[in-house]
């Protein structure tokens, strides 16, 4: 019996899940799914988005010698935000969270907000036209910038008329039976504020472990598993510190970053001690189960 076990992918299966229900719950949640691009509408926005590409690259190199001053914006640093210009995951691309698409006779035309408003299909539908333009000529576009220092007029026409061809034809006109999309609902200040750090923190070093909490989770305080263990008792302690720094409206914004990446520089660390606790238990349940086997009872199995 235990030789059987011990060569059935079944009892593999089982390993794996009691680890996956051995995990915080918070890593174990659904989530709703985000709202998908409508491609019929890239056609109608194509060159609009070209042009909105061009005007940030240009403002994002100007904006990050400003900051490095005197020292000089590097071919790296240009390529790093053409990159990211079209990853909402991403801070350079908190343009296209500003944008609402509204219908004007049969055109669809790409209005500023001047805030930051809620990703909807809308949103996914101006990043995906955003991909289509750049596709693999980022470290083309992030070339020419750094070698010609262009403006913003010859870069539209280098991107948008040679490279991606995005404007070298008319739109076609909008379709009568369009279904209209979404209207433009600003964030809350706190909550554009909070998902803003979010993203600049995407990649850095103790931000990867706490991909798992929605900014809901950070903003009510409620994260961490259901399990009482030191683990999860630091998880919470943490949890109240974090919301309290996000609820807090006497907290310095210089302050805010600081705290958030300690706080996920810790949670980082609880998680791997709790991962490494399942994993030893699921060993020693392995050792278990195939304990007294003989090999040579155990039963071939053809793959």
């Amino acid at each position: 019996m235990a030789s059987r076990f011990q060569s059935s992918p079944s009892s593999f299966l089982f390993l794996l899940l009691l680890l996956s229900s051995s995990l915080p719950h918070s890593l174990a949640s659904s989530k709703k799914p985000p709202a998908a691009a409508r491609k019929g509408d890239i056609p109608f926005i194509k060159c609009q988005v070209c042009e909105k590409i061009s005007h940030q690259i240009i403002h994002q190199v100007k904006q990050k010698e400003s900051q490095i001053s005197p020292k000089k914006v590097s071919e790296l640093q240009i390529i790093e935000i053409a990159e990211n210009i079209c990853n909402l995951k991403k801070e350079e691309s908190d343009w296209i969270l500003q944008i609402d698409l509204v219908e004007k006779g049969d055109k669809l035309e790409l209005i500023e907000q001047g805030v930051e408003g809620l990703c909807n299909s809308e949103c996914k539908t101006i990043e995906r036209a955003c991909q289509e333009i750049l596709g693999y000529t980022d470290t083309d576009v992030a070339e020419f910038v750094y070698s010609t220092r262009p403006s913003v007029d010859q870069l539209i026409n280098f991107l948008c008329k040679d490279l991606s061809k995005a404007c070298s034809v008319k739109p076609p006109p909008l379709p009568a039976d369009r279904i209209t999309g979404e209207a433009f609902v600003a964030k809350p200040a706190k909550e554009a504020e909070m998902d803003k750090i979010l993203r600049s923190m995407e990649g850095m070093p103790g931000a990867p472990g706490m991909k798992m909490y929605s900014r809901e989770d950070l903003m009510s305080g409620k994260f961490g598993g259901s399990e009482e263990d030191d683990d999860e008792e630091e998880e919470d302690d943490l949890s109240e510190k974090l919301g309290n720094i996000l609820k807090s409206k006497d907290s310095p914004k210089r302050d805010y970053k600081q705290k958030l990446l300690q706080g996920f520089a810790e949670t980082g660390t609880a998680i791997k001690r709790h991962i490494s606790k399942v994993s030893k238990h699921a060993k020693s349940l392995w050792r278990k189960f195939t304990k007294g086997s003989s090999p040579a009872k155990a039963k071939k199995i053809d793959l």
